[in-house]
């Protein structure tokens, strides 16, 4: 006879019981924990998803994910306007909801978002079809010419647009890209929100040094200035690497209230005294100048969008209706391009003053920090001023030896460029798709279109 427990079971029926418990446990836990990971990776393929077809007009939106061990786990749904990823089928799904002429907008639920006002079209470039060899080769270069078939395609080149004097003087787009494709600019939209911080001081709205930007802010937060937000030295801890749970993932994948999880973010340094490149900082920005000149999710679009003609423009907001200025602008190369030429003409467009004389000037200097230690700025290859990356960097020397020392830029994830040259009245906007770190020809180019 089987010998029994109290309950009747046999002990081998309890001991599975207890060791099938023990794995459920443990799978539960173990999915827990790497779910804010998954999410980052299903909230990415969605937007992706959504944006590429949606905003982009394309049809393949796998060539926008980055090589990961998770893409191959990624289920994938296109509904109508909107789009679902999760992982084989059941987990950490994300959903993207497109709204017209806003974007696409991860959350639970589809938004209910005001539709925008069309932006009316207008010709913004002249193009200039005189034959420039040496430009052209340079293009070339950049698109992967002199390399072989896989590497070109590596190099992930997907649109050129070299503006001097205010005319297209190069121009090149990969297959299946046009004029007519919107990019997304990733980062390049920080530098597009110093020009909305720009139109609300402008228009009043609000001060560089304003201070006490959130209610809840009454320890020394409240110090934190726009200024501080514009050149990343806010003193918010913050982590930018995208790995499991760290804050920019958290912001961009996990929570409906980008603006509200940044603020909640405690101070790690005084304010002005450190330099650390944060996304929630430029997403917290636009929270403030959404607050302060309304118009919601359109703000950029009514604020900068329309004055400038930037028909392709696409600022896509949160679930809140806060536009994420730190990384989801797409918009056309020429488009792109006309931002440029915008910055370029200090902020003047047909005649009309839109940012404040100087602005550009000011945005573009590095300012010393307030501890004086060059070893706390938090940049790498170049200097980091008001949203806007710099060839002189904050110890005075160059970031590229080669061109000119006045030259700025807005850059991207994935080989985002572009580059404002005052001294040699140029522009030169490179988009492409290239996740790993590749020279991307562009001081040639830059050399070359001089």
């Amino acid at each position: 006879m089987a010998t029994k427990v109290a309950a009747g079971r046999p002990r081998w029926v309890v001991a599975l019981c207890v060791v099938l418990a023990v794995l459920l446990v443990a799978a539960v836990a173990g999915y827990l924990y790497v779910r804010p990971l998954l999410r980052t990776g299903t909230g990415y393929a969605a937007h992706s998803l959504c944006a590429v077809t949606e905003i982009a007009g394309r049809t393949d939106a796998s060539e926008d994910l980055p090589p990961n061990p998770l893409v191959p786990y990624l289920t994938q749904f296109k509904t109508g306007s909107h789009a679902y990823v999760n992982v084989l089928g059941l987990f950490a799904g994300q959903t993207a909801f497109y709204s017209e002429g806003l974007g696409c907008t991860l959350s639970p639920r589809p938004p209910r978002f005001p539709v925008p006002d069309a932006v009316p079209s207008q010709k913004l470039l002249t193009e200039e079809p005189v034959p420039d060899r040496a430009l052209d080769e340079a293009i070339g270069r950049a698109f992967g010419d002199h390399l072989p078939d896989d590497e070109a395609e590596a190099l992930g080149t997907r649109g050129i647009v070299v503006v001097r004097d205010g005319v297209i003087v190069g121009e090149r787009y990969a297959d299946g890209f046009t004029s007519n494709t919107p990019q997304l600019g990733w980062s390049m939209t920080k530098s597009v929100a110093n020009l909305l911080a720009g139109r609300a001081v402008m228009q009043g709205a609000v001060a560089v040094d304003d201070a006490n930007l959130r209610p809840e802010w009454t320890d020394e937060r409240a110090g934190i200035t726009v200024d501080h937000l514009l050149r990343m030295t806010s003193g918010l801890s913050w982590d930018e690497d995208y790995d499991l749970g760290t804050p920019i993932t958290q912001m961009l994948f996990n929570v409906d209230d980008m603006a509200g999880y940044v603020a909640g973010r405690p101070a790690a340094h005084e304010p002005g005294t450190f330099q650390q490149y944060s996304s929630g900082s430029t997403t917290l920005l636009c929270s403030v100048l959404a607050d302060r000149l309304g118009g919601g999710p359109a703000m950029p679009r009514d604020q900068l969008f329309a004055p400038l003609g930037l028909t392709s423009a696409v600022l896509e907001p949160d679930a809140t209706g806060t536009p994420v200025c730190s990384s989801y602008l797409s918009a056309t190369p020429r488009d792109w391009a006309r931002i440029g030429q915008f910055v370029l003409d200090d902020g003047v467009v047909d005649g009309v003053r839109l940012l404040p004389e100087g602005w550009v000037e000011e945005s573009t200097t590095v300012v010393p920090l307030t501890s004086a230690d060059p070893g706390e700025y938090a940049t790498e290859e170049a200097g980091y001023a008001s949203s806007w990356w710099t060839n002189l960097r904050g110890d005075g020397t160059l970031a590229y030896p080669d061109l000119p020392e006045d030259m700025f830029f807005a850059q991207g994830h994935d080989g985002q460029r572009l580059y404002v040259v005052p001294s040699r009245n140029l522009v030169v906007v490179r988009l492409g798709f290239t996740p790993e770190s590749r020279d991307l020809g562009l001081t040639e180019l830059i050399s070359a279109a001089s």
